[in-house]
């Protein structure tokens, strides 16, 4: 695949750069500090000398003062380089240190704060659309998802089925972050059905046959890992109608579809449908995060099913409610959940997102194509732009 130009706009300053395995943080580096000096804790002969003595690094930037651009790739490897990152940072504030990670547990138990602040956090996430340009497929996203590395596969099945099976092999067993790798695996193939509703540890425990303690440790560390990822329930008002449980995705379509058992008793619309709304949040995610935006992303469901799949709440965007609709007709029914929605907050823009070719406007609600709103979902662009 040749190169593609990523929308993440790097900070001027120190940041921290997280994101999955294969999102492609190390390549868009490489090409963008070009004459930066590189620490790759992934390196085994690099990891053993920096976890031996931390304080190497002091030596090596204090000898490389002329190069003020360093970065540490996979910091949570040997999260105690923060002391020493602190230290430099205090000592030269023209420094800048860019810190990669893939996982966020280990710096959490380190204590991420010892940078107290002097360093952004930002994220790395799957393609989205508006990046591939005319190579965006929208089947070929609900299939294989849009991780770089597999995308740039020459046999991107193949390569999507080892992509979590090398996540619970290098990152959960070699860890230890959880005792029984047989439950966590049973447990993935589990959570996958709860791909785009609304978690209940209870339930999900029942079906593994293990803890509801155990399965809310085990939903963490997919968050930890940045491999899943919770939108919580928008409750502006003192709604009793209203369900309070957040929804459960995956950070990108391919490892839902990888998870995801089907058999003949399946309804491959059911399937389709949870991937489509998983592709829409994937972007939705990604567009928020590169735009720094104070803006978050929620969803809303009544006792009475009256669902919306995704609402954008907060002061640089407009109100928004979004439908996904996993087909290419819309029907009466389809605008329950928005209908319900628009009257407790009139104000709010409406969408919904299908299958169809058509742009349309029914009441006050805009029907737009799915591929269409995606290929035009750039950061650089409000959200009402889309229209």
């Amino acid at each position: 695949m040749h190169t593609i130009k990523r929308v993440f706009i790097p900070p001027a300053s120190s940041y921290f750069l997280f994101g999955p395995r294969g999102t492609g943080k190390s390549t868009f580096l490489q090409q963008h500090y070009k004459t930066a000096r590189w620490v790759n804790l992934l390196d085994a002969e690099t990891f053993r000398s920096f976890s031996a003595r931390p304080e190497r690094l002091l030596e090596l930037v204090r000898e490389n003062r002329g190069n003020e651009i360093f970065i540490i790739d996979e910091i949570q490897e040997v999260p105690e380089l923060l002391k020493a990152i602190h230290l430099l940072m205090e000592e030269n504030k023209k420094t800048t240190f860019v810190l990669t990670g893939s996982s966020s547990r280990k710096l959490k138990r380190a204590g991420v704060d010892l940078l107290a602040g002097r360093a952004l956090v930002r994220s790395m996430h799957p393609f989205m659309a508006c990046e591939l340009g005319d190579t965006f497929s929208l089947n070929t996203a609900l299939e294989t998802g849009l991780i770089p590395l597999i995308a740039a596969s020459e046999i991107p099945g193949e390569k999507l089925k080892s992509y979590v099976a090398v996540y619970i092999q290098e990152e959960v067993k070699h860890e230890g972050l959880v005792r029984n790798i047989g439950d966590f695996a049973r447990f993935l193939e589990i959570i996958a059905f709860s791909t785009g509703a609304e978690l209940n540890s209870s339930n999900i425990a029942r079906e593994c046959g293990i803890g509801r303690k155990a399965v809310e440790s085990y939903i963490s560390i997919l968050e930890d890992l940045l491999l899943a990822f919770t939108v919580p329930a928008f409750v502006k008002k003192a709604e009793r109608s209203a369900l309070s449980h957040p929804k459960f995705y995956f950070s990108d379509t391919g490892i839902f579809r990888s998870l995801r058992l089907a058999g003949p008793l399946d309804r491959p619309e059911e399937i389709g449908g949870a991937a489509l709304e998983s592709l829409v949040a994937q972007h939705l995610k990604a567009y928020l995060a590169y735009r720094n935006s104070d803006s978050r992303l929620y969803f809303r469901r009544t006792y009475a099913d009256a669902e919306v799949d995704f609402i954008i709440y907060g002061k640089d965007l407009p109100f928004t409610a979004i439908e996904v609709k996993n087909t290419s007709r819309i029907r009466p029914e389809d605008l329950k959940g928005l209908r319900s929605f628009a009257k407790m907050y009139p104000s709010a823009l409406q969408l919904i997102l299908y299958r169809g070719k058509e742009r349309l406007l029914i009441e006050k609600t805009h029907c737009i194509p799915v591929d269409t709103f995606l290929r035009n979902l750039h950061p650089s662009k409000s959200i009402d732009q889309m229209i």
